[in-house]
């Protein structure tokens, strides 16, 4: 059976046992997307995934968060969906060809992750600089967040003239990598360091022949989550396995 069948097939099986489980949703809270709304999730845990597994639960609406998987299971609402782009066919835009070559003097090394001071206290200022008070940036939440995994996970870290300007977690799977986080010093945002690490993932999947990069979550209407779109051609998913391509027609 080719890769991809073995996917979906997967992707079919493993939605199917989700099903029967009925996974428990959390408490309602304050949407951090949607103003005016209420959010909730369903989550499992694996302490060790097997190659893959994590690629079809993506395909499923679910992310990572430390050894836990996650999804929005919201009253009424879903407009949290996976977003990938398919690394072949991506074309830089003028603006993210400038980004990638404003970047261009950055030494980039890639390894295991590893918490250090320095990258805490780099966390700290990221968090400081958005002000949106979800994430207190304490040892424990950094390590926890960022820092414990199940699955194939890599470490990247920009510096510029040896100084630490931004570190990006990514994790991999056979076929696909999903971007876990990337935090940067507030003081270099002209750089747009965010996009820069997605243009160096979308690269090093050509690379190393992974077909998709896995953004996260977009959701329709919120500005926090739109510049996800801009990477294109993208994918949007529409229901378990099923990827539609979204709109192109997304200003940046």
């Amino acid at each position: 059976m080719f890769a991809v069948e073995r996917h979906q097939e997967r992707v079919r099986r493993l939605a199917t046992v989700l099903d029967s489980r009925q996974l428990e949703a959390t408490p309602e809270h304050p949407c951090s997307y949607l103003p005016g709304r209420s959010a909730r999730y369903v989550a499992f845990r694996v302490e060790a995934p097997f190659p893959g597994l994590y690629h079809s639960v993506m395909d499923l609406n679910f992310r990572r968060s430390g050894l836990t998987f996650y999804r929005p299971e919201c009253v009424g609402c879903r407009e949290c969906r996976a977003i990938r782009v398919p690394v072949a066919g991506f074309e830089a835009s003028r603006a993210q060809r400038r980004c990638w070559a404003r970047n261009a003097d950055l030494d980039v090394t890639v390894g295991r992750p590893e918490p250090t001071d320095e990258k805490h206290a780099l966390y700290e200022a990221y968090l400081h600089s958005r002000h949106d008070g979800q994430m207190d940036g304490s040892p424990e939440e950094f390590r926890g967040f960022l820092y414990q995994s199940g699955v194939e996970t890599i470490e990247i870290c920009y510096r510029h003239r040896g100084r630490l300007v931004s570190v990006a977690i990514a994790d991999i799977e056979p076929e696909a990598v999903s971007a876990v986080y990337c935090y940067f010093d507030p003081a270099v945002g002209g750089r747009s360091l965010g996009v820069y690490n997605v243009l160096w993932l979308i690269e090093a999947c050509r690379q190393q022949g992974h077909s998709c990069l896995y953004l996260g979550y977009w959701v329709a209407g919120s500005r926090k989550m739109s510049y996800k779109a801009c990477y294109r051609p993208h994918q949007i998913l529409m229901g378990p396995g099923e990827w539609a391509n979204g709109s192109q027609d997304v200003g940046e």
